[in-house]
C-alpha cells in the first residue's frame, strides 16, 4: 500500500510532515517498490528523515 499524504507519513514518523513528508513518502514508496516489505520501507524512511533534520 503506498503513502500517498502527510497524514500516512505522521502516522510512522511525527517529524514527517510538509517537506519532509515529501521525502519520507517518496524514500518509502521506493523502498516498497523494490523490496515489497513494508516494515523495511518506514525503517529506511524514518532513517533518512533522522539524518535530513
Amino acid at each position: 500500500m503506498p503513502w500517498l499524504n502527510d497524514a500516512d507519513s505522521v502516522r510512522h514518523n511525527k517529524l514527517a510532515k510538509g517537506r519532509l513528508g515529501e521525502v519520507w513518502r517518496k524514500v518509502a514508496n521506493q523502498t516498497l517498490e523494490r523490496t515489497s516489505d513494508e516494515g523495511r520501507a518506514i525503517r529506511e524512511a524514518n532513517a533518512v528523515i533522522d539524518r535530513v533534520d
